[in-house]
């Protein structure tokens, strides 16, 4: 057992429960919610009042803990986080790094003008797990970066070796924002390895956006976990082929090595304020997991999925 931060304080790893490996509380553009509050709609104590109330009917439904997968570039404020998780019993880790598809922001391409910009940014990240984030005590407890259909651009390579580097400096773990048609998760193992990452230490993230089981156990050959961390995202892939693909990795016998989430929020603001409530944080407890039992997965499976991954994730042996 292992010492995990959390936003209130460490927890025995043992004590994290069943976990749901990539979520959000809120996703928000601060820039916007400064200047143009009116077109955001984000009113922080309605917002903050609604989202402790879901996440303690999170907590009911038997889910312990979440992993807050909100880095810069989607809005982190973790001492709003903190407001809403000292109403609930759920744990949640958050995370650091840096959420890019294409460049860097200009901040850091201006600071990294003289230096490596994957050796500045390792710098935050490291700060953040190991003194904790700005003046909030809170430390972050795994590394967030970020490739989609653009795929490794020169920035986005920076950004990976930053938290390849981060990692290997402290052991956190590795979580990501993959595309899965486009198998790239295969290049951000190819870009983590070639930083000396032990890529059973990695979640390749947002895996269950595909059917593509070859893909899937290319990724998984390599030793990495896979995110099936979108169920509710039907315009993505289906409930169906969702549920279909994690039931065929389990038949293969790589439950082992599955990880279960939405990938939802309690408010995001790139929605316009009509739709800015995603899908529940309960679609996995009362539909997904039933789904799952239906067709064949066992319990002992599920547990696995849900408890004895996540808990085997953070109790890491520290850098190396």
């Amino acid at each position: 057992m292992v010492q995990v931060p959390t936003v209130l304080g460490p927890v025995d790893s043992g004590a994290l429960g069943a976990v749901l490996m990539h979520e959000h509380v809120f996703v928000l553009s601060p820039e916007f919610e400064t200047n143009y509050p009116w077109h955001t709609g984000f009113e922080e104590q309605r917002d903050v009042d609604e989202a402790s109330a879901r996440l303690e009917e999170l907590a009911a439904e038997g889910i312990d803990t979440i992993v807050d997968l909100t880095v810069v570039g989607l809005g982190r404020d973790v001492a709003r986080i903190q407001r809403v998780n000292e109403r609930t019993r759920l744990q949640i880790v958050v995370a650091t790094g840096l959420y890019t598809f294409t460049e860097l922001p200009i901040y850091l391409r201006s600071r990294s003008a003289q230096r490596d910009a994957a050796d500045v940014m390792a710098e935050l990240f490291v700060h953040d797990l190991e003194e904790g984030i700005a003046d909030t005590g809170v430390r972050a407890g795994i590394l967030k970066c970020a490739t989609d259909r653009q795929g490794v651009t020169p920035d986005v390579e920076h950004v990976l070796r930053a938290v390849a580097r981060a990692h290997r400096s402290t052991g956190a773990p590795i979580s990501t924002h993959t595309h899965a048609p486009s198998r790239r998760g295969l290049e951000q193992q190819d870009v983590f390895a070639s930083e000396g990452v032990d890529l059973t230490r990695v979640v390749i993230g947002h895996s269950g956006d595909t059917t593509d089981l070859d893909y899937l156990e290319a990724v998984l050959d390599r030793g990495s976990y896979l995110g099936m961390d979108r169920f509710g995202l039907e315009h993505i892939l289906p409930f169906e082929e969702r549920v279909a693909t994690v039931v065929a990795l389990c038949e293969r016998g790589w439950a082992s090595r599955l990880v279960l989430s939405h990938d939802t929020a309690c408010c995001i603001d790139w929605l316009d304020p009509a739709h800015r409530r995603p899908p529940c944080y309960r679609h996995i407890s009362k539909d997904v997991l039933p789904a799952l039992r239906d067709a064949g997965v066992t319990d002992d499976d599920i547990e696995q999925m849900l408890v004895l991954n996540p808990r085997r994730i953070f109790e890491h042996p520290g850098p190396y």
